[in-house]
């Protein structure tokens, strides 16, 4: 009897192609979106390289082919965020323009509403900034 395997969300959202659209639709939101300008400005003008990265970074994190690493070794996500001043208004328009990349991005509910969940963890836990 064989047994049933998990998917990884990689596998779930349906590899690269599908990523690399998320990829795209997260930072051509984030160059258009006139609400997420301090976010905007973190960012260099030409945004090839960083949608590259971004792209590697989640293959690996979604469970998928670790490019990231091969590449650039661990992401050590807090210390290459160390540099950007990330509070409560920074997370929250990061997190709203993932957002709306994952709406326009083809995948089930609860896929959908998994990664919200997981990205909202992961902008908390770059927050390096207090609130007062």
């Amino acid at each position: 009897m064989a047994t049933a395997t998990a998917q990884t969300p990689y596998q779930q959202l349906g590899g690269d192609q599908p990523l690399r659209h998320l990829v795209d639709r997260f930072y051509d939101i984030m160059l258009t979106e006139p609400s997420v300008e301090i976010v905007r400005n973190m960012h260099d003008a030409d945004t090839t390289e960083i949608r590259e990265k971004f792209f590697d970074f989640l293959s690996g994190w979604l469970g998928g082919p670790s490019r990231y690493i091969e590449k650039h070794g661990h992401p050590r996500l807090r210390a290459r965020h160390r540099f950007f001043s990330i509070g409560e208004s920074e997370r929250d328009q990061w997190l709203l323009c993932m957002s709306k990349a994952l709406a326009e991005t083809p995948m089930d509910s609860a896929l959908r509403a998994h990664l919200e969940q997981a990205f909202a963890k992961t902008g908390d836990f770059l927050r390096n900034r207090p609130e007062y």
